[in-house]
């Protein structure tokens, strides 16, 4: 049975006190290592933001992880690859490391190519979503609304922006699997829902998939 090294990153303190995100990453982790025969022979956790040149540096648990899986040979498993990084650079770091890295809710056909393209993906995800709420700040101004509550009214409108950029990158990242699943035949909604539950994916709230949950990511446009 292959081996591999967990690792889990929570991008608070509060998060990392609360557990928040971290019991989704080990049922998502564990749920596809079940599924394609992997073992686990550790873990790392780590409450850390992740941002900036120096993210490595203030990664000590990652450092950990990966001089463990050198010395075990085996790869590091994350749940979703922003487990990471969404930074294309941190990324193309971490795959000099000569360590190979899994993502669960990609499956183990992805290689470092694709990593990249995915977390390039990320990264422009991450400036639209900048880039979308400042555009519809500017378009409540133009409508006449007062913004003089910010803390309030900015909220509202930052939080819709993050919910919606959320789940079209999760609906994306979904994708290949979904698309591999067709490939094999399953097309119905209720089959490629068992078939995601038997390869460990998780939904976006950490949920197991119905034939509706499966029918939503489909009807948001990003697949066809």
């Amino acid at each position: 049975m292959p081996a591999a090294i967990a690792y889990y990153r929570v991008s608070t303190q509060g998060q990392g006190r609360s557990g928040l995100g971290l019991e989704a990453q080990r049922e998502a982790v564990a749920g596809f290592t079940l599924a394609e025969g992997i073992e686990l022979i550790g873990h790392h956790i780590e409450v850390e933001t992740g941002k900036g040149a120096d993210a490595l540096d203030r990664r000590p648990h990652l450092k950990a992880a990966l001089s463990a899986a050198r010395k075990a040979k085996c790869p590091i498993i994350v749940a979703k690859l922003d487990r990471l990084s969404r930074d294309v650079h941190f990324i193309s770091g971490l795959m000099a490391q000569r360590v190979p890295f899994i993502v669960a809710n990609l499956g183990t056909d992805v290689d470092p190519f694709m990593l990249h393209l995915y977390a390039a993906l990320a990264e422009k995800e991450r400036a639209d979503i900048s880039a979308r709420t400042k555009a519809a700040l500017t378009a409540k101004k133009a409508q006449g609304v007062k913004l003089g509550n910010p803390n309030f009214t900015e909220a509202v409108v930052l939080a819709r922006a993050a919910a919606s950029a959320n789940a079209d990158r999760f609906a994306a990242s979904v994708r290949p699997i979904i698309d591999g699943i067709r490939a094999s035949g399953i097309t119905s909604y209720k089959g490629i829902a068992a078939a995601l539950n038997a390869r460990g994916v998780r939904t976006a709230r950490g949920a197991g998939w119905h034939a509706t949950s499966v029918r939503n990511l489909v009807l948001r446009g990003c697949l066809s």
